[in-house]
């Protein structure tokens, strides 16, 4: 995403409403806790703009599932800055919508094909559909991942969108054009996506180095990037000025005039050029 920079993730606990019982025609034909309701609390968009558009509904409908879905009672939903994207509309989306794209919990119901992939009642999972800030889910069982023994949902949740793109980002984006103990530049170190990508790409063996504002030194220095470029921020923002410092010039100046085999690059536009010389 070209703002990723901006991004936060929030975990939001959800309270779950036991008002009234799930449609009949849920239960016939899917394996579901008995406290399954027919309302839940949601963030629901109704239309589009700033954020007091959304607003918190006691009421709305809980997602019946489809063969091949399960229905997740939700303990956290992550917040992303893209989600500010649906709720302006700058991605279009039917409306009403509940917002949100990141959730994790407990498996309220499964249907039968759900079933036969390994999907259980009270199974704790992860995942990421449109569709989060609610109590209930009903999610693709293609979508599921299950969250392992040990490991908390809130960082299960945390792990998903951000996590699995740095994941493919350090792991499959490069065609593997990069080999380890070359050079990766990653810009936006103090940000979202890119503090995973940074610790993945270290962990696959590279050579890395990381841009990142000054105001966000600390968490940038705990991203395990071998070299580290800080800058000055854009006046009255918290992210980086890229035309505070030479990037590409501290790049050659690190690699002995090598550059870097490849760069994540999360900004976009005051990056650009920076990204394609470096």
């Amino acid at each position: 995403h070209a703002q990723s920079k901006h991004r936060v993730e929030v975990m939001v606990p959800m309270r779950v409403m036991m008002s009234a019982r799930a449609p009949a025609s849920l239960l016939a034909r899917a394996r579901a806790f008995s406290s399954v309701p027919s309302t839940m609390k949601a963030a629901v968009i109704r239309e589009t703009g700033p954020a007091e558009v959304m607003k918190v509904e006691t009421d709305y409908p809980v997602p019946e599932i489809k063969d091949g879905q399960v229905l997740v009672k939700n303990e956290f939903a992550g917040i992303n800055f893209i989600d500010t994207y649906h709720r302006k509309g700058l991605y279009e989306r039917e409306l009403p919508f509940v917002g949100g794209q990141e959730g994790g919990g407990v498996v309220a119901a499964v249907t039968p094909k759900a079933e036969a992939q390994g999907i259980k009642v009270g199974d704790r999972v992860a995942y990421s559909i449109l569709q989060t800030y609610s109590e209930y889910s009903a999610v693709p069982a293609a979508k599921i991942l299950k969250v392992p023994d040990g490991v908390g949902l809130d960082v299960a949740t945390a792990c998903v969108v951000q996590g699995l793109t740095a994941h493919y980002l350090t792991h499959d984006a490069h065609a593997q054009l990069i080999k380890p103990g070359e050079w990766m530049l990653i810009h936006g170190v103090g940000g979202g996506t890119c503090q995973w990508a940074a610790q993945m790409a270290r962990l696959r063996g590279y050579k890395v180095i990381g841009t990142a504002a000054k105001g966000k030194r600390e968490v940038a220095e705990q991203t395990m990037c071998n070299e580290l470029i800080l800058l000055d921020e854009v006046p009255g923002k918290s992210f980086e000025d890229y035309e505070s410092v030479d990037v590409t010039k501290k790049v050659m100046e690190i690699t002995g005039g090598e550059g870097c085999k490849a760069v994540i690059d999360g900004i976009g536009l005051s990056t650009g050029d920076i990204s394609i010389n470096s």
